[in-house]
C-alpha cells in the first residue's frame, strides 16, 4: 500500500461519513497518487454536478437531468456558433416502456457533443470560437448524457433486479492536468478489468473525447460495425489524470450472464478487426485502490452500504498522507454554473 485516502461525505443535515481508501502499489497508482496530491494542494474545483451516477435516491432525477440537457441546448442555439440542435429531451422520449434507455437518442446527444467539442488534440472550430459560457454548456451535453444513461439503468434495475443496480462515485476536477501512460501501465487494462469490485478505485475513463470499445458494444449493439457508428469514433487511452471512480455496485464477474456478455464482446472486437488481448486497446478499468468497506461502513453488506451512502451524496473533503482540501459548495447552489465557468478560466 502506497497511502491511505480519506473522503468525508456530508449528509443533508451535515453529518459526516468517512470513506477509507487503501492505495495500491503499482506503476499507474504511483503516478496517479502524485497527480492527486498535486490537484488537492492546488485546490482545484471538484465537479459536484458529475459525481454520483446511478443513485436513484439523488435529487438529480431523470426530469431534472432532461431539463438541464434542454437548457444547455438552448444556450448553444442562442450563441453565435454556426451550429443548431433541433432536439428536445424528456423522460418520456429517452426512457422506453421496458425502462431501458433509448440508446439511439443518447447516441445522438453524444454526437452533438462530439461535433461541438472535437477530440483531444483536435478541438472543433465550434469549440475554438465559443465563449466561456457556451463552452461550459457544450461540455454539459457529454456529462448529462452519461449521467442520464447511468440513472436510467439503475431505475430499471431497481424494479427488475434491485441487487444489480449500478451506483458509482466519480471524482473529477476541473483543469486536472494529464500525464502520459507508459508501457507497464497498459498491463493493468484488459477485458477482465471490465468487472469491477465493490469499493474498487479506478482511474477515470478516457480523457480523449469519444467512446471506448465496451461502451460502443453496449450502446450500439452486438451486430454493429465500426464503420457505421453513430458516435464519431473509438478512442484508446494514452493519458490519464488524478480523476477516479469508486465502484459501489456488486461485481458481476462470476455470473453466467456476464461471462456470456464478455465472450460476445470478444467476438465483436475480433469481427471489427481488433485483437481482444491487445493491452494497447485500453479496454476496462485499471485499479489503483480499494475502499476498506468494514472500516468505512462497519459492514461488507452491499444493501447496508448503499443505505449509508444514499444519505451522504455530497463530498465535503479529501485527505491523503500529504494533502487535504475542503469542498464546501454544492451543485444545487444558484450560481453553480458561474462557479464552474470561473474555475474553467
Amino acid at each position: 500500500m502506497l497511502d491511505s485516502i480519506e473522503i468525508d461525505l456530508r449528509s443533508a443535515d451535515n453529518n459526516m461519513l468517512t470513506v477509507y481508501i487503501d492505495v495500491a502499489n503499482n506503476s499507474l497508482s504511483r503516478k496517479w497518487l502524485a497527480a492527486l496530491n498535486d490537484i488537492i494542494q492546488r485546490d482545484l474545483h471538484l465537479e459536484k454536478n458529475y459525481c454520483w451516477l446511478g443513485w436513484t435516491e439523488s435529487a438529480r432525477t431523470a426530469e431534472y437531468v432532461c431539463t438541464q440537457i434542454n437548457r444547455s441546448i438552448m444556450a448553444i442555439n442562442a450563441s453565435t456558433l454556426d451550429y443548431r440542435i433541433q432536439d428536445f429531451f424528456t423522460p418520456g422520449t429517452v426512457i422506453q416502456a421496458d425502462l431501458d434507455i433509448n440508446h439511439e437518442r443518447m447516441n445522438q446527444l453524444h454526437r452533438y457533443f462530439e461535433d461541438l467539442q472535437g477530440t483531444a488534440g483536435a478541438m472543433s472550430a465550434h469549440y475554438t470560437a465559443a465563449d466561456d459560457h457556451t463552452r461550459w454548456h457544450i461540455r454539459q451535453l457529454n456529462l448529462l448524457c452519461h449521467e442520464l444513461e447511468s440513472l436510467v439503468l439503475s431505475m430499471r434495475k431497481a424494479v427488475q433486479a434491485p441487487e444489480w443496480r449500478r451506483p458509482s462515485q466519480l471524482m473529477c476536477w476541473l483543469n486536472a492536468p494529464r500525464f502520459e501512460l507508459e508501457a507497464e501501465d497498459y498491463n493493468l487494462f484488459g477485458i477482465n478489468t471490465i468487472n469491477r469490485s465493490m469499493g474498487g478505485v479506478y482511474v477515470g475513463v478516457n480523457k480523449a473525447v469519444g467512446k471506448h470499445h465496451w461502451e460502443v458494444f453496449q450502446d450500439e449493439g452486438r451486430d454493429s460495425r465500426v464503420g457505421e457508428l453513430v458516435t464519431s469514433g473509438l478512442r484508446t487511452q494514452t493519458q490519464a489524470a488524478a480523476d477516479f471512480d469508486i465502484e459501489w455496485a456488486r461485481d458481476p464477474g462470476a455470473y453466467h450472464w456476464q461471462i456470456k456478455q464478455l465472450a460476445e464482446f470478444r467476438e465483436w472486437l475480433a469481427r471489427n478487426g481488433f485483437n481482444p488481448d491487445e493491452p494497447g486497446l485500453t479496454i476496462g478499468h485499471p485499479q489503483v485502490g480499494q475502499v476498506d468497506l468494514s472500516r468505512s461502513f462497519g459492514t461488507t453488506d452491499y444493501e447496508a452500504i448503499w443505505a449509508q451512502l444514499a444519505q451522504h451524496l455530497d463530498v465535503y473533503s479529501v485527505r491523503t498522507g500529504t494533502a487535504s482540501a475542503i469542498y464546501n459548495y454544492s451543485w444545487s447552489d444558484p450560481d453553480y454554473d458561474l462557479q464552474q465557468i470561473r474555475a474553467l478560466k
